[in-house]
């Protein structure tokens, strides 16, 4: 047997344990190191039972980022504004919590559960949910997995858009059309019909398509600069690190630092938590995730166009070389 076939066989038997290690390392890491880190909470009150449950969230090692409020109307507003994720009132009858588990399910019972070790013994502490999550998926689990089938049809439209050839316009015509088609399909399927989202209709359409019109630029305008490599690439951040790194089936917050900040300037953690306040918050905190969306397709877009550029620069190159016929354009 040669050397090169030998080669080759050694090179799958390491390559592949290696991706695998990869891919469980993405997956599993965040997962197995869920946690609060500086999740924001409010705190409700001026007196020194306030100033004392302030203390105590605050001596759990950075879990709580701690915010104070005069008055129950003024956290329900900071937390219906995505300021915070829940807020705690003390009374003589015990803490009383605010919380919205249309922010994060895993939130508000974290929340129940540090609310819960501060009540009397024999007390319940009194939960009220100031923006539920809809009675037809109370676990958040529909806006949870639906960020993989986003990232999943973003790469496959700039690696559809990469190999059929197209360039330039008519490549960025191809991913405009199939994320503005993605987005009310999608919008169709989870507000429409399973009711699962309960915002605007035409926003969280949007959300939808600009998710995948983000990824699917990147895709085709990695691909675009760099040749084929850029799907994989562009595969790697948008699949194998955005999507568990985005939060979306948590919060940020409870992912390893800088896990969670870094999912949220990655398409996929953007894309859900914009649907997220698109869906349930009136689109409060939407500004930082469209923001990033909105980097992600602009740049995307404008490799594309540099690369069809490019590319009829060198056939019009090739077609003034005498003997050479161009060849074609997509």
């Amino acid at each position: 047997m040669s050397a090169a076939p030998n080669r080759r066989l050694v090179a799958v038997v390491l390559l592949i344990p290696i991706v695998v290690a990869l891919v469980l390392w993405a997956f599993a890491w965040p997962a197995a190191r869920m946690a609060p880190r500086d999740l924001p909470v409010g705190v409700v009150g001026t007196g020194p039972a306030a100033d004392r449950l302030q203390e105590q969230l605050e001596a759990r090692d950075g879990a709580f980022e701690i915010h104070r409020y005069d008055s129950e109307a003024a956290a329900r507003t900071a937390i219906e504004h995505r300021a915070v994720y829940g807020a705690i009132t003390v009374t003589a009858q015990g803490p009383e919590l605010l919380t919205a588990t249309a922010a994060g399910p895993v939130v508000a019972q974290l929340l129940h559960d540090a609310v819960a070790a501060q009540a009397p013994d024999g007390a319940a502490a009194r939960v009220t949910d100031v923006v539920a999550a809809p009675a037809a998926d109370p676990r958040g689990s529909v806006l949870g997995s639906s960020i993989l089938p986003l990232a999943i049809a973003g790469v496959a439209t700039g690696a559809v858009v990469t190999l059929l050839g197209l360039r330039g316009r008519r490549a960025a015509g191809a991913l405009l059309g199939v994320a503005a088609l993605v987005g009310m399909v999608a919008a169709a399927l989870t507000d429409s019909w399973l009711g699962v989202l309960t915002g605007d209709w035409w926003s969280e359409a949007g959300a939808f398509g600009l998710t995948v019109l983000a990824i699917g630029a990147t895709v085709a305008g990695l691909a675009a600069l760099i040749g084929t490599a850029g799907i994989g690439l562009g595969s790697l951040v948008m699949v194998l690190v955005g999507n568990p790194f985005s939060g979306v089936t948590s919060a940020p917050e409870l992912l390893p630092r800088p896990v969670g900040a870094i999912g949220q300037w990655l398409a996929p953690g953007a894309g859900g938590s914009l649907l997220r306040s698109v869906a349930f918050f009136d689109g409060n905190a939407a500004a930082g995730p469209l923001l990033a969306l909105s980097l992600w397709t602009v740049l995307g877009l404008i490799a594309v166009l540099a690369g069809g550029r490019r590319r009829r620069t060198r056939t019009a190159e090739s077609a003034a070389a005498p003997g050479r016929r161009p060849a074609p354009v997509g």
